[in-house]
C-alpha cells in the first residue's frame, strides 16, 4: 500500500437532463441513459478509454437486464473489457459513494484515471409479484398435469394480483416503518418549520434552476437522444409558474390531517444519471487534462432512520472540525433537497445550541448557512432526486459553481434513506 496520500482531481463531469417520472416508463433505461451522459464526457478528452484504471457507477434500482450495471455501461460505452467495472448501492448517495471509492483509490495509489457517477431511472421502478402470486406461480411450474393446473387456477383470487410497487415499499424504512415523506414531519416538528417556509424554499428552488438555466450555467448537461428521434436538452420538471399561492393549494402527502410536506415542497421523482472524471496530478499532466477542483475530505455518518434528513449536519460536521474550518469558510453549500423541511433542519440544527451538544457532541451552534450560498441553481424540489445520480450530480455541479466563481471551497451534502448522511470537500485546485 502506498502510504502517501495523493492529491486527487475532478477533471471535468457530464450529466443528463433529469426527466420528470409521469406515471408511466420513461424513454430510457438506467444503462441508456448513464451511456448517453457518458459518451461525450470522454470522447472530449484525449485519452483511450483503456487508459482508465476503472469505471464505478451508483445505482439502486437497475433493471433485470443490467446486473452490476456499472459493468453493463462500461462495455457499452467502449471500455476494454480488460478495464473493471463495478457498482455500489449505498440509497440516496450511491453516486457520491462512487467518486468516494474512486477517490479512495487514486488518493491510495492503486488507480490514477477513475470514472465515477450515478444513475437512477425512478419511472421504471420495478411492479412486483406478492408472495402469495409468488407461492400460486410456484405451486403452478411444479404442476405436471392438465388436472393440477386447472386445480390452481380456481384458487386464484384477487390478493394474488395485488402488485407491490417497488418505489413505494423502498421509500418506506424497514427498521422504523415511516416512509420518507414521515420522517421530513418529524423534522419539521421537532424545529417548527411552518408551511409557509417550505413552499417558500420551494419557490425559490424553482427560481434559481430557471436563473441558472436561461444564464447557460448548466453546461454540464448533455442532450439525450430516444429510439423515436425525441431529443432532452432540460430538467423538465422546472415549474417557471411556481408561487407560493400555487403551493398553498396543495394537500399534504404523507400526514393528510395535520402535515405540511406536500408534493410541491418535496423532490420530484426523476430518471437521471451524471458523472465525474477522476485523476492523479500524474494523470491531469500526462494526458493534459483540465482541473475543476480538487477532492480534500469526505464523511458519512449514521443516526435515527426516522430523522435521516438530518443526515449532512452529522456528516459535515466532523468535516469542519477535522480541517478546522467555519461556515465561512465554506463559499458554496450543495445539500440535495430531499423535502424542502429537511434542508431547512439542518440550518435549524446548525443554529441550535442543543441539537449540536446532545447530537454532535459540540460545546455550541456551528452557525447558520447563508440562503444565498446554498443551492443557488436549485435542487431536488425543482430538479429531482433520482436516487443513485443525486450525489454525484451534486458534487459535480458544486465543482461547477465553484470554478466559474472562482471560490475556495464547497461542501456537498445529503441525507441518506435508512439513516445516513454524506458529505465531501472540494476546494479550489492550486
Amino acid at each position: 500500500m502506498n502510504e502517501q496520500q495523493r492529491d486527487v482531481y475532478i477533471v471535468d463531469g457530464s450529466r443528463s437532463p433529469q426527466l420528470k417520472a409521469r406515471g408511466r416508463q420513461g424513454p430510457f433505461s438506467a444503462s441508456e441513459m448513464a451511456v448517453q451522459a457518458a459518451r461525450p464526457l470522454l470522447a472530449r478528452h484525449d485519452f483511450d478509454p483503456g487508459e482508465l484504471d476503472e469505471v464505478i457507477l451508483g445505482c439502486v434500482m437497475p433493471g433485470p437486464d443490467e446486473a452490476n450495471i456499472g459493468r453493463v455501461v462500461a462495455l457499452r460505452l467502449g471500455v476494454p473489457q480488460r478495464v473493471p467495472a463495478w457498482t455500489v448501492q449505498r440509497n440516496c448517495a450511491s453516486g457520491m459513494q462512487s467518486i468516494e471509492s474512486g477517490w479512495r483509490n487514486i488518493r491510495g495509489g492503486y488507480a490514477d484515471l477513475v470514472l465515477a457517477g450515478g444513475v437512477e431511472v425512478m419511472s421504471r421502478a420495478p411492479v412486483l409479484f406478492n408472495d402469495d402470486m409468488v407461492n400460486w406461480l410456484g405451486e403452478f411450474m411444479q404442476a405436471r398435469t392438465i388436472g393440477q393446473r386447472l386445480g390452481l387456477f380456481l384458487k386464484l383470487r384477487g390478493r394474488h394480483l395485488k402488485p407491490v410497487i417497488a418505489l413505494l415499499r423502498g421509500l418506506t424504512d424497514p427498521v422504523v416503518g415511516l416512509n420518507m415523506g414521515q420522517t421530513a414531519e418529524l423534522i419539521a416538528a421537532r424545529f417548527n418549520i411552518s408551511r409557509e417556509r417550505m413552499d417558500a424554499f420551494a419557490v425559490a428552488s424553482h427560481q434559481r434552476l430557471a436563473r441558472a438555466f436561461d444564464a447557460g450555467e448548466l453546461d454540464e448537461i448533455e442532450v439525450l437522444y430516444d429510439a423515436k428521434g425525441n431529443y432532452y436538452d432540460h430538467d423538465d420538471g422546472l415549474r417557471r409558474d411556481s408561487s407560493i399561492e400555487n403551493l398553498a393549494r396543495l394537500r399534504p402527502a404523507f400526514d393528510r390531517k395535520y402535515g405540511n410536506v406536500t408534493a410541491g415542497n418535496s423532490a420530484q421523482i426523476t430518471d437521471g444519471a451524471a458523472w465525474v472524471l477522476l485523476a492523479s496530478a500524474k494523470a491531469v499532466n500526462e494526458y493534459g487534462l483540465p482541473v475543476l477542483a480538487k477532492i480534500v475530505d469526505s464523511q458519512w455518518a449514521g443516526l435515527d432512520p426516522a430523522v435521516m434528513g438530518m443526515g449532512p449536519v452529522h456528516a459535515m460536521t466532523p468535516i469542519l472540525d477535522r480541517q478546522r474550518l467555519g461556515i465561512d469558510d465554506i463559499d458554496y453549500w450543495e445539500i440535495n433537497e430531499a423535502f424542502a423541511t429537511q434542508v431547512l433542519g439542518c440550518i435549524e440544527a446548525w443554529k441550535d445550541d442543543e441539537y449540536c451538544r446532545t447530537e454532535l457532541g459540540r460545546d455550541r451552534a456551528v452557525g447558520e448557512i447563508p440562503h444565498e450560498r446554498l443551492n443557488v441553481d436549485g435542487g431536488g424540489v425543482s430538479l429531482g432526486h433520482p436516487v443513485g445520480a443525486s450525489g454525484a450530480r451534486i458534487v459535480l455541479h458544486l465543482a461547477k459553481v465553484m470554478n466559474r466563481s472562482n471560490a475556495k471551497r464547497g461542501i456537498a451534502s445529503l441525507c441518506i434513506g435508512g439513516g445516513q448522511g454524506g458529505a465531501m470537500l472540494l476546494e479550489q485546485a492550486q
